[in-house]
């Protein structure tokens, strides 16, 4: 429920803040007039992407044995990709963002036909982005859980985000955003060497993947993952009670050069001296 919960509630914030800095800017400067438009954008994206989510469930419940195992792995690694690249394009522009923003919204309104739905596009592909990486990581989460804990969580983490955004967009609320990326980040990369891990798991379960299958360890009798404590760290970070090596080979290749990148400071800009 909680990594349901955190990773909801950071691409709905994701979401709502980019959706927000666009209806405040347009409030700002007096074009109300386009609000309905960026309105329109979150609800088809929001729309699509819920479909979306429920026909890939839908769909993979129909799936025989081992095209589930391969379609749960396929979900696992799409995942993982996506959260990365989230993390690290959220690093990267979360202090140029609102800048951004903005300069996009005068180019859509001075230089399209319609400006109008240049403004659904934008917000549409803003919500979008952010709701199929909310899909594919719910799939992979489901498939690791039970019970409506996930769905709850999600829920309320989007619920949360809606709240924040709205926040935001009233100037009711000041989020230091760059620490709540970073931690949420950190959060999210252990996530994904879980799910990491998992994947080469249900691999071997398709029948894929036999190599590095030695058990490494086995914690069953200490801490089993149907325990209670075993479930809620198998449903976070994809726990396992008796690891091969391949899974914890996985797992540690994916965690620890992506927390040295993550935190790693970012590059500073040399302005080049001029000469006389």
């Amino acid at each position: 429920m909680l990594v349901a919960f955190l990773i909801m509630l950071r691409e709905g914030i994701e979401a709502s803040l980019i959706v927000g800095i666009i209806a405040s800017y347009l409030a700002q400067t007096g074009r109300r007039q386009y609000l309905g438009a960026v309105w329109a954008g979150v609800g088809i994206a929001a729309a699509i992407c819920a479909a979306i989510g429920v026909a890939l469930t839908y769909a993979s419940a129909e799936f025989p044995q081992r095209q589930q195992e391969m379609f749960e792995s396929a979900v696992a690694l799409v995942a993982v990709v996506i959260l990365t690249s989230m993390v690290f394009w959220m690093k990267s522009a979360a202090k140029s963002i609102k800048g951004a923003l903005h300069d996009k919204v005068d180019a859509s309104i001075a230089t399209s036909h319609n400006a109008a739905l240049a403004l659904v596009a934008m917000a549409f592909f803003a919500v979008g982005r952010e709701g199929l990486e909310s899909v594919f990581f719910l799939l992979a989460i489901f498939q690791q859980s039970t019970g409506y804990s996930v769905p709850l969580g999600a829920l309320l983490g989007l619920l949360g985000a809606v709240a924040v955004g709205l926040l935001i967009y009233w100037g009711g609320v000041k989020l230091d955003l760059r620490r709540f990326f970073r931690v949420t980040g950190v959060f999210i990369i252990v996530v994904a060497a879980g799910l990491l891990a998992g994947f080469v798991r249900t691999m071997h379960e398709a029948g894929l993947w036999n190599g590095l299958q030695q058990v490494v360890a086995d914690w069953s009798q200490v801490l089993p993952a149907d325990g209670p404590l075993g479930t809620v760290l198998a449903g976070m970070f994809g726990y396992n009670d008796n690891p091969t090596l391949g899974e914890v080979a996985i797992y540690f290749a994916y965690l620890i050069p992506a927390l040295i990148l993550f935190f790693l400071p970012a590059r500073q800009s040399v302005p080049v001296p001029h000469h006389a």
